[in-house]
C-alpha cells in the first residue's frame, strides 16, 4: 500500500487500454483515490465502472486553464484533498516537418505542454498548504532521441517542453515539499499504435530495443508508482527513461 491515504489526478486517464487507465488501476491497488480526467463523459462512465468506489472521472479540457481549475475545485469537494498529479494527457502524430499544419503543431503542444502547466497550476496550492505532493509528466523518448519513433518534430518538441517544464517545477517548488518528475517512454504497446505501427515497423522496433519487446501500459504505471510514492522521497528533477534500453546515454 505505497499510497495508502494519498489522493491522485491522472490527466487522459480513462482508455481501458492506456497508460493512464493502468495507473489509475495500479495507484487503487496501492491504496490511492483517484480522479480521472479526459474528454469523453461516456468513455470516462466506463473507465470509472471498471475502477470501482475509490475512483471519480471528470471530462476536462486540460488546455483550459478554467476548466483546470474548476475539475480541481470538484475534486477537492470530494476527495477533501490532492497529494499526485500525472499530467499524461498527450496527442501524438506522425506528420513531418513540412507535412503538418499550424492547427496540428497547436493541438499538439497545447494538450501535452499548455495541459501540463494548467493542471500543475490548479494542483499546486493544494499541495503548498499540505507541504507535499508529487507531480509526474508524460514524456517521450521521441524527445531524447529527437524524434524517429512515430511522433513527427512538434510532437518531440512538445514532450521535450514537457520534461523541461517538470525540470524547472522542480527546482522552483522543492522548497515547498514538491517533487516533480518526468517520464520518457519508448513505444508503449496500446491502441495509438494501431494504424500507426506497421509489422515491419515493429520488428525494426524490437530489433533496436535490447530488452526485445514494447512496453506495456503497466511498466509505465509501475514507474508512476515509484514516482509518486515514499520509494523516490529523494528524488526530484529527473527524466526517467523507460524504454526497454531504446535510449542508452
Amino acid at each position: 500500500m505505497l499510497l495508502k491515504g494519498k489522493t491522485a489526478i491522472i490527466t487522459g486517464g480513462a482508455s481501458l487500454k492506456g497508460i493512464g487507465w493502468a495507473t489509475a488501476q495500479l495507484f487503487i491497488e496501492n491504496g490511492a483515490r483517484v480522479a480521472i480526467l479526459d474528454l469523453d463523459p461516456g468513455v470516462i462512465d466506463i473507465a470509472v465502472q471498471e475502477l470501482g468506489n475509490e475512483s471519480i472521472g471528470y471530462s476536462c479540457d486540460v488546455r483550459s486553464p478554467d476548466a483546470c481549475q474548476q475539475t480541481v475545485d470538484a475534486i477537492i469537494q470530494v476527495f477533501g484533498r490532492v497529494d499526485i498529479l500525472i499530467n499524461n494527457a498527450g496527442v501524438s502524430q506522425p506528420f513531418k516537418l513540412m507535412a503538418s499544419t499550424m492547427d496540428d503543431y497547436d493541438l499538439v503542444m497545447d494538450v501535452s505542454l499548455r495541459g501540463a502547466f494548467n493542471m500543475s497550476r490548479a494542483v499546486v496550492p493544494h499541495l503548498r498548504a499540505c507541504g507535499s505532493g508529487a507531480i509526474v509528466n508524460m514524456g517521450s523518448v521521441a524527445a531524447q532521441r529527437g524524434g524517429g519513433v512515430l511522433g513527427g518534430p512538434h510532437y518531440a518538441a512538445a514532450k521535450g517542453a514537457t520534461q523541461t517544464l517538470a525540470k524547472a517545477m522542480a527546482r522552483e517548488l522543492a522548497p515547498d515539499g514538491i517533487r516533480v518528475n518526468a517520464i520518457a517512454p519508448g513505444l508503449v504497446d496500446t491502441e495509438l499504435l494501431v494504424g500507426k505501427l506497421t509489422d515491419e515497423g515493429r520488428q525494426a522496433a524490437l530489433a533496436t530495443t535490447p530488452l526485445g519487446r514494447l512496453a506495456l501500459p503497466i511498466d509505465i504505471a509501475n514507474a508512476c508508482l515509484f514516482l509518486s510514492s515514499d520509494l523516490s522521497s529523494y528524488v526530484t528533477g529527473v527524466v526517467l527513461d523507460v524504454n526497454g534500453g531504446l535510449h542508452i546515454h
